[in-house]
């Protein structure tokens, strides 16, 4: 969440979308696939053996088999360089806030 790409930012991303993606669920502009795959990489971060069929089940409303595998290789990958990028102190620490027990760089928002 700390990290943004270049042309993300020139299609259009803004850090109001960014921090609606706090709580996926009541974002306005997001469509019912990309809810499910931002839950699914929520879970990938925070609590991976908490998936199970149900969760495949919902990709599978919204997503092919090998799209599936893409969004998960994409989500190891991001969530692994994420956790590498903070042990070596890669962002700002002034940009995070400890919020219960989460870490999150649109904390200071609230």
């Amino acid at each position: 969440m700390a990290a943004r790409e270049l042309p993300t930012l020139a299609d259009g991303l803004t850090e109001k979308l960014v921090c609606s993606l706090e709580r996926p669920q009541e974002a306005q502009d997001l469509t019912r696939a990309e809810r499910v795959a931002i839950a699914y990489a929520d879970l990938m971060a925070t609590d991976h053996l908490s998936i199970d069929d149900e969760t495949y089940d919902a990709l599978r409303e919204c997503f092919t088999e090998e799209e599936i595998t893409e969004l998960a290789i994409n989500v190891a990958w991001w969530v692994g360089f994420g956790r590498l990028a903070a042990t070596l102190n890669l962002y700002d620490n002034d940009d995070f806030q400890v919020t219960g027990q989460r870490v999150t760089a649109w904390s200071h928002m609230s």
